[in-house]
Parts: structure tokens; C-alpha cells; sequence
């Protein structure tokens, strides 16, 4: 029973009126103020204040959305541990008009190909005791020391330290694959022309080749006991440490890692 048909059910309050009927209402058609009724009649206080407590012990406990912002933070916290650089975790405002069962135990995931990097999703789930899932906004930023170029670099010329410059940002703004070190960059050379001050990527830079095609090399071959060597010709251009194709004088072809000084290294 609801506080309202409550009163109504003593026969005392009318049907409309204020929600605070025992401040400010007449008492039915007794002609005495709603509060003097309520003075005169302590059991109608007795039994509002029953229903008031069971209505309370009836509504189930919220989550705590405190505990949810921590869980995500953990848990990226969790999935950073041991990566270079200075990282931070910022987790983003929850909606405080959520209201979610209270759950014991709630479980972070990521998405498929979320991962914890920049501007990231962390999903949280309830299994029990009522199932429910919520995705909240966080960032991750990595500040470190990256590679970029201090002057223009010609396409296909082979870098030099002097034309590096070490800079320090957060990698999660940067493309992708960034070099961190001079030594992945230098004698190497980029694909395209870049500006000064442009951020070097791995992945458009050439090793500097060691092997020319068509060009005659030392086939070296054996193992830990031997060794044998030969002339062979290259079929393709290779950097150092990468594999190439040669063709031996007897017609065969061969593949084997590219050294510098003109070498071609087969293991057996």
C-alpha cells in the first residue's frame, strides 16, 4: 500500500491536495487542520512511517560508480604494466544517472581491437547477482623520446646522426611505429623526401643495401665444422640481414642472408 492510500484509507485526508498533506491540508470534513489530526492520531504515523521503511528495504542497492571508474583504471593500469616512456591512465566521466544493481565483483574487458593506447573504450560487465554492461571512456597517453628528422632528408639518401633530432611527446598521438632509437634510423634511408621535423617511421625506411642485383657475391655455406665458399650472383637487392635469392654458376638458385662486403650466408 502506498503512503497516500494509506491516508486515504483512515478517511481523513482528501484525495487531492499538497504531497505534504499533514502540513498544509484540511482534515476531510472534520474542520480540523491536517496537522492536528495527525497530532490526534498517532497511528497514522505510525503506519506511514512502517510503509516508508518497508519502501526503502524493498529498493535494491545501487552500484557504487566510484568503484566502477576504479575498476576500469586498474585495469588499464594492469594492461600498461612494463611499457616504456611515462605513461598516464585518465579515466572519463560516468554518467551519474546510472542506476545499475550493486555487483560484487565487476569484470573490465576491451573490445575486440581496443587496446590500451590513446583515446581507448574499457567495458565493464555484472554477471550476478543482475547482469548488466556498461562501457566507459578512458585515455591512455605515453610520453617518451622518439626520432625525427632535423633537417629535410632526400628520398633514397642514406641518414646520417647529424640529421636526427631526439624529441620527446606522447607516442599515442604519433603514427604508428615510430622509431625510438638513432640506431634504427641511421644509414637507412626513407622512401619519400621529409621536412625537418618530421617524426621517422619504421616501416618507410630502407635498410641500406649490401647485396646488389646482378651483382657477383661470395656464397658462404657450412656449419659449425666447416665451412664452404663460392661465387654466386645476386637476383634481387637486399639490405643487411635480409634474405636474397643468388644463382650459382651450375644454374641453381639458392637463397641466403645478405652481409655486408658482398656476402651471402646459407646455414646447412
Amino acid at each position: 500500500m502506498s503512503i497516500f492510500s494509506l491516508l486515504h484509507s483512515v478517511g481523513r485526508f482528501p484525495r487531492r491536495g499538497s504531497r505534504h498533506a499533514c502540513a498544509t491540508t484540511s482534515a476531510g470534513n472534520t474542520g480540523l487542520p491536517a496537522w492536528r489530526l495527525c497530532k490526534s492520531r498517532p497511528t497514522v504515523f505510525a503506519a506511514l512511517a512502517l510503509a516508508c521503511a518497508t519502501a526503502f528495504a524493498q529498493q535494491p542497492a545501487r552500484q557504487d560508480l566510484t568503484q566502477l571508474k576504479l575498476t576500469v583504471e586498474q585495469f588499464l593500469q594492469s594492461q600498461v604494466a612494463g611499457m616504456a616512456g611515462q605513461v598516464s591512465v585518465a579515466v572519463g566521466p560516468i554518467d551519474q544517472r546510472m542506476a545499475l544493481a550493486a555487483c560484487p565483483q565487476p569484470q573490465a574487458f576491451f573490445m575486440p581491437g581496443a587496446r590500451a593506447w590513446g583515446k581507448t573504450t574499457v567495458g565493464v560487465r555484472c554477471a550476478s547477482p543482475s547482469a548488466w554492461t556498461v562501457y566507459i571512456q578512458a585515455n591512455v597517453s605515453v610520453q617518451a623520446d622518439y626520432v625525427a628528422s632535423a633537417v629535410p632528408l632526400a628520398q633514397g639518401q642514406p641518414i646520417e646522426a647529424t640529421q636526427l633530432a631526439v624529441m620527446r611527446g606522447d607516442l599515442t598521438t604519433l603514427p604508428a611505429g615510430v622509431a625510438t632509437d638513432m640506431a634504427q634510423v641511421i644509414g637507412r634511408s626513407s622512401n619519400v623526401s621529409l621536412a625537418a621535423g618530421t617524426p621517422l617511421r619504421l616501416d618507410t625506411l630502407r635498410s641500406k643495401p649490401v647485396v646488389q642485383s646482378g651483382q657477383l657475391v661470395k656464397l658462404v655455406s657450412g656449419n659449425a665444422s666447416f665451412r664452404v665458399s663460392s661465387e654466386a650472383r645476386a637476383v634481387a637487392t637486399a639490405g643487411e640481414g635480409q634474405m636474397v635469392a643468388v644463382r650459382t654458376a651450375s644454374g641453381s638458385q639458392v637463397t641466403g642472408i645478405a652481409r655486408a662486403g658482398g656476402l651471402v650466408e646459407v646455414a646447412f
